[in-house]
């Protein structure tokens, strides 16, 4: 694993960072596939956001300056799913989209209303014991027409949902 430390930013300086440029991002899409490698269901984290809000989400995080992009995704996938989830990540790292958040609605799907971020998208298979840690409350699985349902859409903020939508139609499930 590469030592990530130094691309540690603080609070101030990543305030600074994220008011003039484009900040990097992975995020995944937890599934679990059968043996011909149908995704079966979807995991979805439950957080609660700084305003104290419940929703649904997936893993998400920021690249670290001098971090090679699928050690990034290796770590947010242990950081949400726990160290024992076995996520298999892609052998190509061409994610599935490019999703654009912007500080502005309505630009595109995605909305951040603390940065512009452009994030690499990937679907990963995870066969091992999921427990979601840090700041997530829960990890639900869902099947693909569940995921797809308007409540749980409705529960997904930012554009998740519509990243989830893509996801699905990926894997000829939308």
């Amino acid at each position: 694993m590469t030592e990530t430390t130094p691309g540690w930013l603080g609070q101030d300086e990543l305030e600074l960072a994220r008011a003039r440029m484009p900040i990097l991002y992975v995020e995944a899409v937890p599934v679990r596939v059968d043996e011909s490698g149908e995704v079966t269901s979807i995991g979805l984290l439950l957080r609660i956001g700084p305003d104290g809000t419940v929703s649904r989400t997936l893993v998400s995080g920021r690249v670290l300056h001098h971090e090679r992009v699928r050690d990034a995704l290796l770590r947010h996938l242990e950081k949400d799913l726990g160290p024992v989830a076995l996520p298999r990540v892609p052998t190509s790292l061409q994610p599935f989209t490019v999703a654009e958040y912007f500080p502005t609605v309505g630009i595109t799907p995605y909305h951040d209303p603390r940065q512009h971020a452009v994030s690499l998208a990937y679907i990963v298979p995870v066969t091992g014991d999921c427990r979601p840690r840090q700041d997530a409350l829960d990890l639900v699985w869902f099947s693909p027409h569940e995921a797809a349902s308007p409540e749980v859409q409705s529960e997904m903020p930012g554009g998740h949902g519509f990243l989830l939508r893509q996801a699905l139609a990926h894997v000829g499930l939308g």
